[in-house]
């Protein structure tokens, strides 16, 4: 019986995103098929943890903040983890929505990390001026859960 019922929600909550997402479209003008966002979130623990595999147009960095702020709740994480490797470029409007989605996160109860930032897109995001700041960055996923780990217990005290 309870797979029954899992089973059941499943489907409605699949109908239901799909009908969001027409009326999404709909707001926009009409075109095609969006492709699936080249991003996979996986939960770790009590964690989420976010991988960018390509670079995401304008569109596609709103529609991933959505996304991982659905699962925030939805999962009821307490910290999400971002993690840019294998991205060459952060712009100022990845940079924007990056903190957008830590603010956004922080006000439904989970903290945020990113992490594995390039070397050279360090540099560059440097040179220009542009910054993640205040949201938290870490060297790789490791780093980053144990920072989460800790802003947890921080957040606790």
């Amino acid at each position: 019986m309870p797979d029954d019922d899992h089973h059941h929600d499943h489907d409605h909550d699949h109908d239901h995103d799909h009908d969001h997402d027409h009326d999404h479209d709909q707001a926009r003008t009409p075109q095609a098929p969006q492709e699936p966002l080249r991003v996979s979130i996986l939960r770790h623990g009590g964690h989420l943890v976010a991988s960018v595999h390509t670079a995401l147009d304008d569109g596609q960095l709103l529609r991933f903040r959505h996304e991982l702020v659905d699962q925030i709740g939805r999962y009821r994480a307490r910290g999400v983890i971002v993690d840019v490797a294998a991205l060459d470029v952060i712009d100022s409007f990845a940079c924007h929505t990056l903190r957008n989605l830590a603010q956004v996160a922080r006000l439904r109860g989970a903290q945020t990390v990113v992490v594995g930032v390039q070397p050279d897109v360090a540099l560059t995001m440097a040179r220009l001026g542009t910054s993640l700041h205040p949201v938290a960055t870490a060297l790789d996923l490791e780093e980053g859960l144990g920072l989460l780990d800790l802003l947890d217990r921080h957040g606790r005290a």
